[in-house]
């Protein structure tokens, strides 16, 4: 059921049109009553007049009112300030303000089986105020359930670490997953006439009872990344080493004193601790 228009009239004339009704069904009575003539028209007028008093109603900025004539929808106002409608008319106000929730925090397993805990807060806002009353029962707990759902779906589909290259991990690509979340509470939520402004991890991290085996697994990833990164720099220093020595004629090496120049300078540059020089008197050749 998709939002529409209604008619309704501004309040401030309204109020005055009907006070004036209300004074001239007061005088009538009174004329009435001193010409000894039967009262029960002015009266009927007068209560006809506070019943239409009954149509008024105001709508704040950034509200809806939606109106239903005997359970049928007729429309809904947006206009702030007083309004008068048909007095016939149910009304129920529906907050068009942005407005946020934040789930609690999930335990769930991601793309590998191992558990996480993550949360997430969501931003979001009604745009359809007849498809939030008319689709939903109750739209604000709906967006909790289906949030959380949404979360727990998003965070079953991948890893918590990145171990392979090109791949989408929770942990390294949180652009990538807050999109992938948006869109995913966005599907659910649509039908309920909301929009997602915005989704985002707020909490995410290994469940309790492998938060530790996970920690010595990253550091000792991190440790092989170093040393990979240094074994990479060692090797294209030694090269650029060995390369300038024979450009420039400085020394003329031979296979045996370059894999002993290598060996050492692979030493001195992969070590983690400081290198204390030796210098050699002898000869690399036995004999």
């Amino acid at each position: 059921m998709k939002e529409r228009q209604v008619m309704t009239l501004p309040g401030v004339p309204m109020v005055l049109i009907l006070l004036v009704l209300l004074a001239l069904s007061g005088w009538w009575l009174w004329h009435s009553v001193a010409a000894l003539v039967s009262p029960l028209p002015p009266i009927v007028a007068a209560a006809l007049v506070g019943f239409c008093g009954m149509g008024f109603f105001i709508v704040q900025p950034n509200q809806a009112a939606v109106m239903q004539f005997f359970g049928k929808y007729v429309g809904s106002e947006r206009n702030s300030g007083l309004r008068w409608a048909n007095p016939f008319y149910t009304k129920k106000t529906v907050t068009l303000r942005v407005r946020n929730f934040e789930s609690s925090k999930l335990k769930v397993n991601d793309l590998e089986g191992s558990p996480i805990e993550i949360a997430a807060v969501v931003v979001w806002q009604v745009h359809d105020a007849a498809e939030a009353v008319f689709n939903v029962d109750d739209y604000e707990n709906f967006v909790q359930v289906q949030s959380e759902a949404a979360l727990r779906q998003m965070a079953t589909s991948y890893p918590y670490d990145l171990h392979e290259e090109h791949k989408i991990a929770l942990r390294s690509h949180a652009h990538e997953i807050n999109d992938h979340l948006r869109n995913e509470v966005q599907d659910r939520l649509a039908q309920a006439g909301l929009t997602v402004i915005e989704a985002r991890v707020s909490h995410l991290a290994y469940a309790p009872e492998i938060a530790q085996a996970m920690l010595q697994r990253q550091q000792a990833a991190a440790i092989i990344a170093a040393r990979t990164r240094i074994v990479e720099g060692a090797v294209t220093m030694v090269h650029m080493a060995l390369e300038q020595l024979a450009r420039k004629d400085v020394v003329h090496l031979d296979e045996e004193r370059k894999a002993a120049m290598v060996s050492n300078l692979l030493v001195v540059l992969c070590g983690e601790r400081g290198t204390q020089p030796v210098v050699n008197t002898g000869t690399l050749y036995s004999g």
